[in-house]
């Protein structure tokens, strides 16, 4: 029986569209959501594993914002870079050139993952007037409560990049080791929206091209963390934070917040690090608030 989406009639509201471009020898898809004509868009840039659909709870809560969503090289249907290592700096340069290539005027969002690659191009020049972060990676992955899920990961990566490639893309797409991830990153009491986060996992976590682009993609995850970009950023940047985020806590949120020359921090209540998925609402009302604030060009 398929699993109810809470936040279906909200997104039969909102027109998308599929598009590709060519970036840097390769070809992005992407979808674009909301009104063609409408005062702001977002380019918006989904998390480690996950691909453009993770996003959409909080684009249903952005009525009249137009909304640019990528599949990241080599997940979903966005095909790895040809003849790169997917390091940040071949995923920040990738950002900067679909950028500008897919929307130009653009403030930039990223979460988890997507606000490592977001960070580190606008600190390499990607010109925005205004950076979003939600769930942002604000301390090395080693260094948070579930240092110790940290470094099991490490091993599983490693494992499924040795393995024989049949057994190891086998043990990387392993439907159990998927349903633990998401076990362990749910905090919501809610079943209805529980049900919905796992299966989205189920649905959209395996989506990536081959396990060794994978492997690239997670030592970059794991390697890099926004505070390293923070200081060269000089754009307003909301930092969406939650209180129960395993990955980063919430005190070095709030150390981050202090690093960038004009930011603002909200802080979420009662949820980890699937804010996209357990409070979009909250995500939503922040983004537009903060939306309202920066004056378009």
């Amino acid at each position: 029986m398929p699993t109810a989406n809470p936040y279906a009639a909200r997104l039969a509201d909102v027109p998308v569209r599929r598009d590709e471009v060519d970036v840097l020898g390769g070809t992005t898809a992407y979808w674009t959501y909301g009104p063609h004509d409408a005062p702001v868009t977002v380019l918006a840039v989904h998390g480690f594993r996950g691909e453009h659909h993770g996003l959409e709870p909080v684009v249903a809560h952005l009525p009249g914002i137009r909304v640019v969503m990528p599949d990241l090289p080599g997940f979903g249907e966005t095909a790895p870079l040809p003849g790169r290592a997917h390091d940040v700096a071949a995923y920040a340069e990738w950002l900067t050139a679909f950028h500008a290539a897919a929307a130009p005027d653009a403030v930039v969002l990223g979460h988890s993952f997507g606000s490592i690659v977001s960070a580190a191009a606008v600190a390499g020049g990607l010109d925005t007037r205004a950076l979003i972060l939600v769930n942002p990676i604000g301390a090395p992955a080693l260094e948070g409560p579930r240092g110790i899920m940290t470094r099991l990961a490490i091993l599983y990566y490693a494992l499924g990049a040795r393995l024989p490639e049949s057994l190891g893309t086998a043990l990387l797409r392993n439907g159990l080791i998927v349903r633990v991830m998401s076990e362990t990153m749910a905090k919501t009491r809610d079943k209805g929206i529980r049900a919905f986060v796992h299966d989205q996992h189920d649905t959209y976590f395996s989506r990536f091209t081959d396990r060794d682009v994978l492997r690239e993609a997670f030592v970059t995850s794991v390697s890099h963390d926004v505070r390293e970009f923070a200081g060269r950023i000089d754009v307003p940047t909301l930092l969406v934070a939650a209180e129960r985020d395993d990955i980063t806590p919430i005190e070095k949120e709030r150390e981050l917040h202090a690093l960038f020359a004009d930011s603002r921090l909200v802080e979420i209540p009662d949820v980890g690090h699937l804010i996209h998925y357990e409070t979009p609402a909250e995500a939503a009302s922040a983004i537009e608030d903060f939306l309202g604030e920066v004056s378009p060009r």
